[in-house]
């Protein structure tokens, strides 16, 4: 009797046979037509497989299954393996018991260009009080911990109308304000997270906090360092990882302060292998909110320019944190942190496959792939005379009847587009006329 030995094999199926647990690696249509931002994913839950069920008829799944060396040339050319290697390992669903069960389904309450008015208001006010963080703890001054939960409330509300808005203004960034703005990104974004995740009001609310405070320690450490335009030396990161440890104490003396916020002031830098700091602590050790803000804090870190570091594109953040999901990030968290950002998160400036140029101004939870969009410049990228809206989820077609899609993201300030200037000048602020379908030669 021939020995049987595992291999990995490749095998086409009807969506209707897809189980949870599944790993699916192929499409039977092109995956930037769909709503999933990974190529390859396992199959976690209900929602998964009807998602997949929607969008497609059939999909190639991988397993592994015991095959006995004679049979395996009578197999289907389908059903060969690709190779005899083991597959890489996928860690895509270690740790997923950090996701808390979905307790709380949100919708968004008001239109996002509503909404826009009240989160410009609640960004600059939180900004503003930032400031007032770092300023007073560089002099020794207590924090107004009223004043502090007040913005915190009012980003949260507004979060909770219509999170595109806010999201939208993170996207803002001057790297001379740096340390106030990304405060208050961490903040808003954790926020977001913990309505994505259907935590309780209360608990988006404590998050947030803990957002915005989580790198207070850092204004005990000397400007030398903290703002150094190169690399830091071993002995200066060493006096940086004290950041942590500085915020705990300041947090912890503070009276009637929640203390997760002290939780995630220490432990945001802790990593799920073990290798973080201060402590080292590893997997369900890390507190749920020190997770959630050290996955937030990575993202807009690398999103934003710093004295030291270029700024990168979204998809680039998301690709950083799902090559570490496991190691670094737990990874249920982070696999539903790349899901609720999206490949072309709000105020995205994206190049339409037609030439045009908008600016994305709020996502559908249900096709994160299809926004509605801001059209501001024209095929030869020259400004508007009037700005149009198109809801790519409509599939509405263009002048030349092909259907808008977006071809690309470019960078903050592309073809004379700065998302400040549209900001304050109110742009977004106002519901444009939607793009209807354009028949040829209109």
């Amino acid at each position: 009797m021939p020995t049987a030995r595992q291999d990995i094999i490749e095998t086409e199926i009807p969506v209707s046979q897809l189980q949870i647990g599944m790993h699916v690696v192929r499409l039977d249509r092109p995956w930037e037509e769909t709503d999933f931002l990974l190529q390859g994913f396992i199959l976690q839950n209900d929602e998964d497989v009807l998602a997949v069920q929607q969008q497609c008829k059939t999909v190639v799944v991988e397993g592994r299954v015991d095959v006995i060396p004679e049979t395996l040339e009578r197999l289907p050319a389908s059903r060969k393996t690709r190779t005899g290697k083991p597959a890489p390992k996928d860690t895509s669903t270690e740790d997923s018991s950090s996701i808390p069960k979905r307790k709380v389904t949100y919708i968004n309450k008001v239109d996002a260009s509503r909404e826009m008015a009240a989160a410009t208001m609640s960004y600059s006010d939180a900004k503003a009080t930032a400031k007032n963080i770092m300023s007073n703890l560089r002099l020794g001054r207590t924090l107004e911990m009223n004043q502090i939960h007040q913005v915190v409330d009012s980003c949260v509300d507004s979060v909770l109308r219509n999170d595109n808005a806010l999201l939208l203004l993170t996207k803002i960034k001057n790297k001379d304000e740096y340390t106030a703005e990304h405060c208050i990104n961490v903040s808003i974004l954790s926020a977001a997270f913990g309505k994505h995740l259907g935590l309780l009001e209360g608990e988006i609310r404590t998050v947030a906090l803990c957002g915005l405070l989580h790198d207070v320690g850092k204004m005990r450490i000397d400007d030398e360092i903290l703002n150094k335009p190169g690399a830091l030396t071993p002995e200066e990161f060493a006096v940086m990882k004290n950041h942590t440890t500085f915020g705990r104490d300041v947090l912890a003396a503070l009276p009637r302060l929640a203390y997760a916020a002290v939780d995630v002031a220490y432990s945001h830098h802790e990593r799920m292998d073990g290798k973080g700091y201060p402590r080292g602590l590893s997997g369900h050790q890390i507190p749920l909110f020190a997770k959630i803000v050290g996955l937030v804090d990575t993202y807009d870190a690398i999103t934003s320019s710093r004295v030291y570091d270029k700024g990168r594109a979204s998809m680039e953040a998301l690709q950083i944190i799902h090559r570490n999901k496991g190691a670094q990030f737990d990874a249920g968290l982070a696999v539903e942190f790349i899901r609720m950002i999206g490949v072309y998160p709000p105020g995205s400036i994206v190049e339409m496959t037609n030439g045009e140029v908008g600016i994305v101004v709020a996502t559908h939870a249900a096709s994160k792939l299809k926004p509605r969009v801001l059209l501001v410049r024209d095929a030869n990228k020259h400004p508007l005379a009037t700005f149009r809206e198109v809801d790519l989820l409509k599939e509405t077609r263009d002048s030349g009847g092909h259907p808008y899609k977006i071809a690309r993201e470019v960078p903050d300030e592309s073809y004379g587009i700065v998302m400040k200037e549209f900001i304050e000048q109110g742009i977004l602020n106002r519901k444009a006329p939607e793009v209807s379908s354009l028949s040829p030669g209109q």
